[in-house]
């Protein structure tokens, strides 16, 4: 559908965490980037030791055979018995004054270096990361912003915290020992309370089986019925039809009847084999089986059963109703479902959400199921352009929870078109900021805006800064979302051809309305319709939390009635096929205004931004995307 001026990404390694399980960006560095826990280390290697007491720690200088060691140098990392470390930590040298313990093999540095900066030494803790960091970190790294505290501090409160929580801990003893007691008393009475639910459980299905059982001989006893009568209407009829054979039966009857010469005993018998013979040929003509071979009346229809003994579970009020948070769920490219427990518990195991499309004109609604472990799931295989209904349902073991009220999200209107903000063609660095992914753009109102309002005196206006995607589309419909910033001032929003962004960036009427100029003598806004007529693109306003449907012909005449309020996030479709463009709120994937749009060239995603303000693209739903929200 396009071309991509720069399809350069970043390459990450997820890694789980086996302490809190959540997914880490190694980054470049892998795991050089991250910190070695030493006081982890350390209780393990007391440990070792204590298992290994029996086994002496030799030293690392002797010659053979080595001499047990006495102590281990932590600056140098190696041990030693007493006369080694004589020899190599003499008196009066600076190795005389290093650091010894015990046997060890444990050596860990003294300092704890900085993972990112590997030269500095960590000095502070950040009290929102929660670990911690260099000073160049705090300067310009990662925690800039973030609200850090001396090491000190941070020991001194962290350690105090823990020691409280310990004497906590052991001043309860007795009550954890009731705690323990009380424990031991409900295992016991689950596995009683168990056993007795398995006995009820089976009496149950036992039930269940003996109404089968009754079922089943009834319809046997049915069929073998009809099977009966049928074959005896059948055998009644093979025998009919075997009498008019030839000197056989009925023929074979008339045929010696014939042979008769008395007149008066011929027609005495005669008359009534003759009305039988009539009855013969009209059967034979008409030939119609007695009874029928199918047994299709007798056809068990058990779809529903089937489907009610597939759901058949434990039903229980206990567990809480799930609630689908439809603030969290997202429709994009892919569908994010979320949901939750009203008491922020985990009381079920797993979840099973169902789904269907609204579709007026199918008469039964046909449920698609997926089984989830977490509270959120990510959809895929969802049409353009439809509504879907959604409910969720938990379960802990065979007991389920009701389903969660029903919630109805529509798809975008069109496939979701990918792209970056172009960081090249026409892209001011000295009035907006890109972040480094290229996925936002702000507009700094700094001192470069205040030297151009002093040129308002002499009827200069302060221009907009222009932005471009770097895809262009070529044909077909496409849809693409972002967010603008509720502070921002003044923000345009549309597409452009490219036959005309060179003309966008050196546009010198690209102004703010000249309507309220010290010079313009009126206040009419005829010179607005001109200005809108004039642009090489086609874009709409947005601005100080308000979304301005232009003036056309076909908008509303009242000025108050074309301003709706910003949604939180909004899209654009475009349908190069058609030739038209519309304007939607993304929440609820509703169109606000659609306008015809000239596509013969590429056409690509337009920005336009003054004073202060900022615009977010919308982030594609992965697989990951709740996690890492979530992590951040």
């Amino acid at each position: 559908t396009g071309r991509k001026r720069n399809s350069l990404t970043p390459r990450s390694t997820l890694f789980p965490c086996p302490s809190c399980q959540r997914d880490i960006d190694l980054g470049e560095r892998g795991i050089n980037g991250l910190f070695r826990n030493f006081t982890l280390e350390t209780i393990v290697e007391r440990y070792r030791q204590a298992a290994r007491a029996a086994i002496a720690i030799m030293c690392d200088f002797c010659k053979p055979p080595p001499q047990e060691s006495t102590k281990s140098c932590m600056d140098c990392s190696a041990s030693y018995c007493n006369e080694c470390f004589k020899i190599h930590h003499p008196w009066g040298t600076v190795k005389a004054q290093h650091e010894y313990v015990g046997p060890t093999t444990n050596f860990r540095p003294k300092i704890l270096m900085c993972p990112e900066h590997e030269m500095e030494r960590v000095n502070m803790y950040c009290e929102i990361c929660r670990r911690p960091v260099c000073h160049l970190c705090k300067l310009g790294g990662s925690h800039a912003n973030h609200r850090v505290t001396t090491m000190n501090t941070a020991y001194k409160t962290l350690k105090e915290k823990l020691s409280k929580d310990i004497e906590y801990l052991i001043s309860k003893e007795s009550q954890v020992k009731a705690h323990i007691t009380q424990l031991d008393l409900m295992l016991k009475e689950t596995e009683c309370n168990s056993e007795r639910a398995k006995q009820e459980a089976s009496q149950s299905f036992e039930k269940l089986y003996h109404v089968l059982e009754e079922k089943k001989s009834a319809a046997l006893r049915a069929i073998e019925t009809s099977k009966s009568i049928r074959l005896e209407k059948l055998q009644t009829q093979v025998e009919e039809y075997q009498g008019l054979l030839e000197n056989n039966g009925l023929v074979g009857y008339a045929q010696e009847v014939l042979k008769e010469t008395d007149p008066s005993c011929f027609v005495q018998t005669a008359k009534q084999l003759h009305i039988r013979i009539q009855k013969a040929t009209e059967s034979l003509k008409s030939f119609r089986p007695a009874a029928e071979t199918t047994f299709e009346n007798f056809v068990v229809d058990t779809a529903k059963q089937e489907d009610i003994l597939a759901d058949l579970s434990f039903h229980s009020n206990g567990l809480e109703i799930p609630e689908i948070n439809e603030e969290q769920c997202r429709m994009y490219n892919k569908a994010l479902i979320s949901w939750e427990c009203p008491e922020k518990t985990d009381s079920a195991d797993t979840y099973v959400l169902e789904y269907h499309k609204l579709d007026k004109e199918e008469e039964s609604v046909t449920w698609q199921k997926t089984e989830v472990c977490g509270k959120s799931k990510v959809l895929s295989d969802l049409d353009d352009d439809s509504s879907y209904a959604f409910r969720v349902q938990g379960y802990k073991g065979s007991i389920c929870s009701p389903w969660s009220r029903e919630v109805i999200m529509r798809t975008p209107p069109a496939p979701v078109f990918s792209f970056l903000f172009d960081d090249k063609c026409g892209y001011n660095n000295e009035h907006l900021q890109l972040n480094p992914r290229r996925t936002s753009v702000e507009s700094r109102a700094g001192f470069p805006l205040l030297l151009g309002s002093e040129r308002l005196q002499v009827g200069c206006y302060t221009t907009l800064d222009y932005i471009i995607g770097d895809t262009g589309i070529a044909k077909g419909k496409h849809f693409w979302a972002f967010s603008v910033e509720a502070y921002s001032y003044l923000v345009k929003v549309g597409v452009v051809p490219s036959n005309k962004i060179q003309k966008l960036f050196h546009n010198t009427h690209d102004v703010t309305s000249p309507r309220y100029e010290q010079d313009s003598g009126h206040d009419s806004g005829s010179e607005d319709a001109f200005f809108d007529s004039s642009q090489p693109c086609t874009l709409v306003t947005l601005g100080m939390k308000k979304f301005f449907i232009p003036a056309t012909p076909a908008a509303p005449k009242d000025p108050a009635s074309r301003i709706l309020p910003l949604p939180s996030c909004l899209g654009i479709c475009l349908d190069c096929d058609r030739g038209r463009v519309g304007f939607y709120d993304a929440g609820r994937m509703k169109c606000l205004y659609e306008c015809e749009v000239d596509c013969s060239g590429l056409m690509y995603p337009a920005f336009a931004l003054m004073g202060g303000a900022a615009v977010h693209l919308e982030e594609a739903v992965t697989a990951k995307y709740r996690e890492y929200h979530d992590d951040i």
